[in-house]
Order: C-alpha cells, then structure tokens, then sequence
C-alpha cells in the first residue's frame, strides 16, 4: 500500500494530521507493508524569501483577516496541536517561502531521511521558531541528519529539485488537491485534512482489505454452520 501526503511545512494543520495519521498507521497491523511518500504543497507560493513580520501580521494584512479572529485561531489550532503532544508557539514563527525547505526533503529522499526532514522542519518552524527559508538553517538541518554537507550546499546554490517540487504542485492539481494536508492511497481514495486518527485507521482498513481480498479455497459447499443451523 502506498500512502502519498500532500502537506507545506508552513501548515499548522499539516503537522497534527501528520500525527493523527501516524498514530493510526502506528496501530495498523500490516503497517510494515505501507509505503509514505511526501508530497510538496506550497499555501502561498508568493511569499518572499523572508517576510519582516509575524504571522499575525501577515494573516491579517496579506490576507486580510481580522487580528482578533486570527488570535482566535491560533489558540484553537494550538489548543489541537497539544492534543497530540505539540508545543506550537505562534509568537516566535518565522514567516518565509517554503518552497526551498521543500527541495531539502527530496534531498533528504534521495538517503531515505525524507520523513526525518519532514518531521523536524514542522517542528522547528512551530515549535521552535526557526526560519525554513534561510539557507544557514536549512544547510544545518541537512547535515545534522546525515545529509553529506557538499550535498545539501550544492543544493541550496542550485535549483536541484525545483521541476521535482513544482511535479508535486502539479500533480495536486491534477488530482483536485486545493487544501492541505491531503492523504491519497493507492491513488484511490482521498482524505483531505487533520482528520481524527480513527478515520485514518478505518480508511487504511478499508484500502486494505480492497487491495488484498480473502480467498476462499476449497469446495464451496462443504458442511458449516450458519445462522439457520447446521448442515447434516
């Protein structure tokens, strides 16, 4: 079973679907024949490189949201994101362009730490206000998980994975994908959003037992028992 998710790492809903989905892939039984693959997805590919203002700030007058209501929100999405054991602290997040951060984690694929760039670029930009766009950070992260250090710098000076992001955009589109995060499996059902881990468990049931149907063998009319008694 392959599971492609769709996600920006400047998505706060990302992260605890993210969550929601692991904990309930991390109680599927046949979990070790699931693959992941992470997809890029970018909410505001317009933003510039660094933004000099907060994400109030930015919420409110790029997208022309009202501050109060933004507040509102930030403590419900934080009240959500502690649910799942996430410290999100929206005072200290750095607004920048995603799309360089999105280019680490192909990288990061290629040496199969995909999953841990992914993972520790939410978490520093939520939880520990770092900025995903500087390229000093970014070539840290790289080589903190392994990444050989030339690697992660000739890409960060290069447009390396740039066409493999903007196939990811594309794909998306494609696929009808306008919000994230966004679950496919098998490239046959859709879950959009930080669903509850209990929808994820029954949807990785469902494509399951789909995909890998019980076969009967032997002779179909052999001697049972059924709800109108037993044959004789």
């Amino acid at each position: 079973m392959k599971i492609e998710i769709w996600s920006d790492v400047a998505c706060p809903w990302c992260y605890i679907g993210k969550r929601r989905f692991e904990s309930a892939l991390a109680e599927f039984p046949h979990k070790d024949k699931v693959e992941v693959k992470w997809r890029s997805f970018q909410l505001d590919p317009t933003l510039p490189e660094h933004y000099d203002g907060t994400e109030l700030s930015y919420l409110s007058e790029r997208k022309g949201l009202d501050p109060e209501q933004v507040k509102g929100m930030f403590a419900h999405v934080a009240q959500q994101a502690a649910g799942e054991g996430l410290s999100y602290d929206f005072d200290s997040v750095v607004v920048a362009n995603s799309f360089t951060a999105h280019r680490l984690i192909h990288l990061a694929e290629e040496s199969g730490k995909g999953a841990e760039a992914k993972e520790r670029l939410l978490s520093d930009h939520f939880e520990h206000g770092k900025d995903i766009g500087n390229t000093e950070y970014l070539q840290e992260l790289g080589t903190s998980l392994g990444l050989v250090a030339e690697d992660v710098s000739a890409m960060l000076n290069s447009d390396r994975f740039a066409e493999d992001v903007r196939h990811d955009f594309a794909e998306a589109r494609a696929l009808g994908v306008s919000g994230v995060p966004f679950f496919v499996i098998d490239r046959k059902y859709g879950i959009s959003g930080a669903q509850p881990a209990e929808v994820f468990a029954s949807a990785l049931e469902q494509a399951w037992a789909e995909a890998n149907p019980l076969i009967n063998v032997g002779a179909t009319d052999a001697e049972a028992c059924g709800p109108d008694g037993c044959a004789i």
